[in-house]
């Protein structure tokens, strides 16, 4: 087993329709704005840019995410993932009822040399602190599409 690669998947149930919800996850520079785990999306051109983020641990994770597919028709947004983490990202937005499911998955691997030496004892907690990032996330978009 790769103590170092971890694939997570979250479901977020929204109640705004699935063209509403794939419109804001489509502006990942407003995330910050939205998403408190998220500090910080520098732009780099139209299909790239650096971003920063922290969740309840003090370590930051600091990746290049370059877009690898963008289809509003399937609700796909996929990223390739470079720097402290190697890997994949995507949002799948779909209907649910009168809103929508928005499913995250990721796969990565974890370049942070911190992280890379705790990656046994480590594991549990850093799976944890993804899943505190994300649930806040889902809170924090449910706030945004309330306000739009």
């Amino acid at each position: 087993m790769d103590w170092n690669r971890y694939r997570f998947r979250s479901r977020w149930t929204l109640p705004a329709p699935p063209a509403t919800v794939y419109g804001v996850l489509d502006r990942p520079e407003e995330y910050p704005r939205w998403w408190r785990q998220v500090r910080e999306v520098t732009r780099l051109d139209d299909t790239t840019g650096v971003i920063r983020v922290r969740s309840v641990l003090p370590y930051d994770m600091t990746f290049t995410a370059r877009e690898a597919r963008r289809d509003p028709a399937a609700g796909v947004l996929e990223t390739a993932l470079s720097g402290d983490m190697e890997g994949w990202a995507r949002w799948t937005v779909t209907p649910l009822g009168t809103g929508s499911l928005a499913r995250y998955d990721q796969v990565v691997s974890v370049h942070k040399p911190l992280l890379r030496r705790l990656a046994v004892p480590g594991r549990p907690v850093f799976r944890a602190n993804h899943a505190l990032m994300m649930r806040s996330g889902r809170r924090g978009l449910l706030r945004h599409l309330q306000a739009v």
